[in-house]
């Protein structure tokens, strides 16, 4: 395996989207969402394993999940994990990553992945990453996975090709596109030259350092300013001091979109970032009635298309619902309909206002 290869396991976010299962004390990478038996930061930690030594893979995440991070992957020792003061979007955490990277390896390569996504063909993931590596280390390049469209989906951000002729493998990127409505999104899936973007990237540490001199220099400026205190006793207090200073600003936004050496791996690999209860349903096996239950004492009469999840067994009879989400926790239950499920941000904060921060 190769030893100059790291991998950054982003693994700091809280998604509102998934309560009252996703909580800002265990949210949804933490969770065992998919009934497996293991968290969805579990099965990316392993599936990153196949690829990546393990004394290289890095988590990276807010102070109140370390406790978390090494309760469900014991094995990792302290200098693997990384704590983000506060939350600055993606950009900020690369760059933390890639100084903490650079005092271990300047030579390295990297990949960054989300902790939470799902991917049902591992085989064929850990091929797109093993090409991708070999790619990076040949060019000057940052390299993005894209995703083959299935659908119009308005809750993926989009990248573009410049070569409609070539659909699978390395391509060039013309551009990267946030979330469209459902009429562009319907106009990029006609067009033949989108792809869903993975959130998942890989390049050389002095490619990505430069293009964080070039697009992003306050960043960057801002971690480089004491190289020595990385995986010291400093580290600390110096990371500290500085991101209450760093922009709040997304990778994609500060640099993929503004780089000119960036290329896509249009792939397809059974991938999803179960961002909602929906992408959630779509991957989950279905009854006879269409609906997903999380275990065999839930029982349904005249209800079709729905899911279904209590805790601890409990003896659930669910009554002419269609596509709904019922969800339940020791303390709160969402009933809410599946094509309405946009709005549960809203009632979480709703929720925050009225009952109190701690029941979200």
């Amino acid at each position: 395996m190769n030893n100059n290869l790291f991998c950054v396991i982003m693994a700091g976010g809280i998604d509102r989207r998934f309560w009252p299962l996703s909580r800002q004390n265990r949210p949804k990478q933490f969770i065992d969402l998919l009934d497996t038996g293991s968290t969805l930061l579990q099965m990316t930690y392993n599936r990153m394993a196949k690829v990546c030594p393990r004394e290289n893979i890095l988590i990276v995440t807010g102070f109140l999940f370390k406790d978390l991070v090494q309760e469900q992957i014991p094995e990792i020792n302290d200098s693997q994990i990384l704590i983000e003061p506060t939350r600055r979007n993606t950009a900020p955490c690369v760059a933390f990553a890639n100084e903490r990277i650079r005092a271990i390896n300047p030579e390295a390569s990297i990949i960054v992945t989300p902790a939470d996504h799902l991917i049902l063909n591992e085989d064929k993931f850990v091929k797109v990453i093993n090409d991708g590596i070999t790619f990076i280390e040949k060019e000057d390049a940052l390299l993005s996975i894209g995703i083959n469209p299935s659908r119009a989906e308005t809750n993926y951000g989009y990248i573009q090709i410049e070569d409609t002729s070539q659909n699978e493998g390395i391509v060039k990127v013309k551009n990267f596109t946030e979330k469209p409505d459902k009429e562009l999104a319907k106009f990029f899936i006609e067009s033949g030259e989108f792809f869903w973007n993975a959130g998942i990237y890989i390049w050389k540490l002095k490619d990505i350092t430069s293009a964080f001199e070039l697009h992003l220099p306050e960043i960057q400026e801002l971690f480089a300013e004491n190289r020595e205190a990385y995986n010291t006793d400093e580290e600390e207090n110096f990371i500290s001091r500085i991101y209450s200073g760093c922009k709040n600003i997304s990778i994609d936004y500060g640099i993929m979109e503004k780089a000119e050496n960036v290329y896509v791996y249009c792939a397809n690999f059974g991938w999803s970032d179960l961002g909602t209860w929906s992408n959630l349903f779509d991957n989950k096996e279905k009854d006879d009635d269409h609906n997903v239950t999380n275990h065999q004492n839930i029982l349904t009469y005249d209800t079709h298309n729905t899911l279904i999840t209590t805790t601890d067994n409990k003896i659930t009879a669910i009554q002419g619902l269609e596509d709904y989400v019922v969800a339940e926790t020791y303390d709160s239950l969402l009933i809410c309909k599946r094509s309405e499920e946009d709005k549960i941000r809203e009632i979480v904060n709703d929720i925050k206002f009225k009952k109190g921060e701690e029941n979200i």
